[in-house]
């Protein structure tokens, strides 16, 4: 059974950080495309951050140079470093997983977590 399952979510000021994790139970993980999106109220799910098996990353233009993705194939898990944090980051963050895409901002992923909230306050 597939388990994929968020952390890290919280409460900081604007310009703090947080970092998310998801530990996916995927089968052959190491060769899985993985990605983050966030859903605010009121407005569409949006890809983040994505990962392809070999480590080549994409963002969303919006968070380039503030976050970061990055994965460990040993514990298979997933990561989101956020830095210099925004109200307008504030958020339901998802972790996915499965896609056939490299490196997809698209909701094309065949696994989701339930989700874990991020509010920046300003």
């Amino acid at each position: 059974q597939v388990q994929v399952v968020e952390s890290g979510g919280g409460s900081v000021e604007s310009g703090g950080s947080l970092r998310l994790s998801c530990a996916a139970s995927v089968h052959r993980y190491r060769e899985n495309n993985m990605g983050w999106f966030r859903q605010a109220p009121g407005k569409e799910r949006e890809g983040v951050a994505a990962i392809d098996y070999d480590g080549r990353t994409d963002y969303v233009d919006s968070v380039k140079g503030r976050f970061t993705i990055s994965r460990d194939n040993v514990k298979n898990t997933l990561f989101l470093q956020m830095n210099s944090l925004k109200p307008e980051d504030t958020a339901m963050y998802y972790c996915a997983a499965g896609s056939s895409i490299p490196r997809s901002l698209l909701p094309t992923y065949d696994y989701w977590g339930q989700g874990t909230q991020v509010t920046v306050s300003s």
